[in-house]
């Protein structure tokens, strides 16, 4: 099985999709904090560049769930910096393929229209947004200097997958289910290439809406919603 260095292992995404990985691939699990079900994991903290550095060693990929909103040097240090220190342990270590994470950076600017394709992104002003856009920037120019394949995850809100048509509840833009979130893992770390060793996707899990384009992750990854779940917000009446 492939190697895999989980980096934000303990956080609010990975212990969701964790789960559905373990079994297909060698999870090397690491985080600063403990796991919430008590999963052992290694300590590691992605704004000290030997710490990645020796985690990443002998792995044959790097996912990075990590992210940090509260304080604002810390969330520069780990939103950014952090994202740094993934591509440069991969390029030293010759590691050729990354998995790299982040909030939809088109959300606020498309909110009242429809028929969105791939939109360029819009970090707008918001200190989160703009250290995350530009950890992609970093991670792009690291990618494509290196020849690392590198995909970049974007979405906004994640939940468990609906069992009972829902009433009074909305599936807001961007929301991608734990099911559909490891589907689309799983496609990125069986891809064998990127084109342009870079490529972001937007992903969602609600193609009822008829918002957001995931053409591109279709066509490049073959990724879909595992189920139809527009049917469950569907007025019967």
């Amino acid at each position: 099985m492939k190697k895999v260095l989980l980096l934000g292992a303990s956080g609010l995404i990975a212990p969701h999709i964790i789960p559905g990985l373990e079994t297909h691939y060698y999870l090397k699990l690491a985080d600063v904090k403990p796991h919430p079900e008590g999963v052992p994991v290694l300590s590691v903290d992605v704004t000290d560049y030997s710490q990645v550095l020796e985690a990443a060693r002998g792995v044959d990929i790097i996912m990075n769930w990590t992210v940090l909103r509260h304080d604002d040097t810390l969330s520069f240090q780990v939103n950014t910096q952090g994202a740094f220190h993934v591509m440069k342990a991969a390029a030293e270590l010759g590691i050729k393929k990354v998995l790299h994470t982040g909030p939809s950076l088109v959300l606020g600017y498309y909110e009242h229209d429809f028929d969105i394709p791939d939109a360029p992104v819009t970090p707008s002003t918001d200190y989160y947004f703009i250290s995350k856009y530009l950890s992609n920037e970093i991670v792009k120019s690291y990618a494509r200097a290196y020849k690392i394949h590198t995909l970049c995850y974007l979405f906004q809100g994640l939940r468990a997958r609906p069992e009972n048509p829902l009433v009074g509840r909305d599936f807001p833009p961007f929301t991608i289910i734990y099911d559909d979130l490891v589907h689309a893992v799983r496609l990125a770390l069986e891809l064998e290439s990127v084109p342009d060793y870079f490529q972001h996707f937007n992903l969602h899990s609600h193609l009822g809406q008829g918002k957001y384009s995931m053409d591109k992750a279709k066509r490049i990854l073959g990724y879909v919603p595992q189920r139809p779940y527009t049917d469950l917000y569907k007025r019967t009446s």
